[in-house]
């Protein structure tokens, strides 16, 4: 009976956070070591109008500007 209850509010409590949390953009994926990358944000899912950018060079300086939306492009390239 105890067991029970504590996974029912665990349950309780799980499903509060969840609908509790905002939604979060779409993080870009990690450069892979000795390459370069750019992680390009999109205000919509046509990729039309650009509204933020990540650039990581081969010795591992990053530049970004703008802002992350829900719509990405990663590019990797070898160094």
């Amino acid at each position: 009976m105890l067991r029970r209850a504590l996974l029912a509010a665990a349950l309780a409590a799980g499903a509060t956070v969840t609908a509790v949390l905002p939604a979060v953009p779409a993080q870009a994926r990690a450069c892979t070591i000795d390459h370069y990358c750019y992680t390009t944000w999109y205000s919509n899912a046509a990729h039309t109008t650009a509204v933020g950018g990540k650039y990581e060079d081969c010795d591992g300086d990053i530049t970004t500007w703008g802002i992350r939306s829900g719509y990405i492009t990663f590019t990797e390239s070898p160094c």
